[in-house]
């Protein structure tokens, strides 16, 4: 019988220790398969202060270029289905940015928006692309729109998915969990992920449950360290004085069933920018280009032919 019992108390460890392994394994294998599937290549750049990793596609001789950035603690395998829809036509580089995915975390090594510009104008120079189109989600929206600001000879046009940058009149479901002292991002269990997970989309994609706790790991391994960058993030002058220096052609989305930052902060964008063309999509979240890559990338594509 203890025999039994002791069995029985292994194979319980054992399944328990095993069962977020497994999880990862089948997400980094299935995005290295995406990510082949739709012929983008893992490259690591090397900037100033650190080595940035990129998938990379299309052909290097292409006349335009596009940079995509990712919001604040996601990383650069949330463009790969959005992605495949330009690396035939377009240049196509998806870093992942300092702090985040496997371009690593230094402890005091700034997250400001300003100095991560700053590094998204070093991987330009290094991978030879003197112009870009560059889109952002989030904070990596924040990113695009002080380029676009900041460098305007760099940015051929600049297109925004709920962007961050902002204040908004209304507070959204994060900004309310925030006023009480709790920060949605910042996980300690399976549990707050699947309360935090739910928040960012309305409609998201099918992922298996076991690499949903996988990733939920993630993020309570790196809890610290997201805190120090949300800090950085969060300390960033904001984009309203800014707004009327981006001159290049510009695109707004926004998902009207957003939790994260409120549909009410369009206004504030259309009201800064002059050349602007805005939609707001009924029944999605905070990521468009996760829950419909195939109907964002219409309209971006869209919105790029008009450049051309």
């Amino acid at each position: 019988m203890l025999v039994l019992f002791v069995a029985l108390a292994v194979f319980v460890a054992w399944s328990w220790l095993s069962y977020p392994v497994v999880g990862h394994w089948l997400y980094d294998l299935s995005t290295a398969l995406e990510a082949r599937l739709y012929k983008l290549h893992k490259i690591e750049v090397p900037i100033a202060e650190m080595t940035v990793s990129t998938w990379q596609g299309g052909p290097y001789e292409a006349a335009s270029a596009i940079l995509m950035l990712h919001g604040y603690s996601a990383e650069k395998n949330l463009w790969l289905r959005f992605a495949k829809h330009f690396v035939r036509q377009y240049r196509v580089i998806i870093p992942d940015i300092a702090g985040h995915g496997e371009t690593g975390f230094k402890a005091g090594g700034g997250y400001d928006i300003a100095l991560q510009a700053k590094r998204m104008i070093q991987l330009l120079d290094v991978c030879g692309v003197e112009k870009v189109h560059v889109i952002g989600n989030s904070m990596g929206g924040y990113i695009a729109a002080w380029l676009a600001a900041t460098y305007p000879e760099r940015i051929a046009s600049v297109a925004l998915i709920d962007p961050a940058g902002v204040t908004a009149p209304q507070a959204s479901d994060m900004e309310r969990h925030l006023a009480r002292g709790h920060n949605p991002f910042l996980i300690n269990s399976r549990e707050e992920f699947r309360q935090f997970y739910a928040m960012t989309m309305a409609s998201p994609p099918w992922v298996p449950g076991l690499v949903l706790d996988a990733i939920a790991q993630r993020y309570e391994r790196q809890r610290d360290e997201l805190e120090e960058i949300f800090r950085d993030f969060r300390a960033s002058p904001p984009m309203e004085p800014k707004l009327t220096d981006i001159k290049c052609p510009a695109l707004l989305l926004w998902g009207r069933k957003d939790r994260l930052i409120d549909v009410s902060s369009v206004p504030i964008w259309s009201k800064g920018i002059a050349n602007l063309r805005v939609e707001v999509w009924d029944g999605v979240g905070h990521m468009p280009m996760v829950e419909q890559p195939g109907n964002t990338a219409r309209l971006y594509r869209e919105f790029l032919g008009n450049q051309r």
